[in-house]
């Protein structure tokens, strides 16, 4: 199984399509890489498996270079088809994920709480994600605040990314309850300049020191 550098984890951005006009995907995640993200997600529900998969394997190849972590959000066969890692939520039946990714594929899981934290831990979670604060890229995510975030941390030995309403202001907030990283959608997605965007967050992350315990 291969083993998380949790170091991977640090800044991690999640991309976006139409948050500005003419920005996609390949936009975002070529603007996070230059600016010095550890990990990139795509996350595109919109794209038909097709549509998908080639794109995937572009920015798989593109963070193979870069030296981050590539993860594909939910579509675990296709993750599993270009050699990357995937992310998954609890509506997406966590262990078939991992069965689906085999025991090679960086699993992440979305937790809300403890109970879904050591669940996850049952089922081959590399990493875990948590909601800190509420963000209108994912309203159908409940806020668990820092609090719940220190709780999920303390439970657990996996890494927990923090996302949700997360920028350069408040990232070392996140990092110093326990956080191993933080992940963005709109804080690089939606900036005027996304590179600079990531690296301030890069900058703010650095500020606050790993996170580990």
């Amino acid at each position: 199984m291969t083993e998380l550098d949790r170091r991977s984890l640090r800044v991690y951005i999640v991309t976006s399509a139409g948050l500005v006009p003419g920005r996609g995907h390949r936009d975002v995640a070529t603007a996070a890489l230059e600016g010095g993200a550890t990990a990139v997600q795509l996350r595109a529900p919109e794209l038909a498996d097709d549509e998908l998969e080639p794109l995937a394997a572009e920015l798989a190849a593109s963070c193979r270079e870069a030296g981050a972590l590539f993860v594909v959000n939910d579509r675990v066969e296709v993750a599993a088809r270009v050699g990357a890692g995937a992310h998954v939520g609890q509506g997406d039946e966590p262990a078939a994920a991992r069965a689906r990714l085999g025991s090679d594929g960086i699993l992440g899981i979305s937790v809300a709480n403890v109970e879904e934290a050591l669940a996850a831990a049952g089922a081959g979670a590399d990493y875990l994600g948590i909601t800190v604060w509420e963000t209108r890229t994912k309203p159908e995510a409940t806020p668990q605040g820092i609090h719940g975030l220190r709780a999920v941390v303390e439970a657990t030995d996996l890494p927990v990314v923090a996302i949700g309403g997360i920028d350069a202001v408040n990232a070392r907030e996140v990092v110093e309850a326990g956080a191993a990283g933080i992940a963005v959608i709109s804080a690089v997605g939606a900036a005027a300049d996304p590179v600079a965007a990531t690296r301030a967050l890069v900058e703010a992350v650095g500020a606050a020191g790993t996170g580990e315990r």
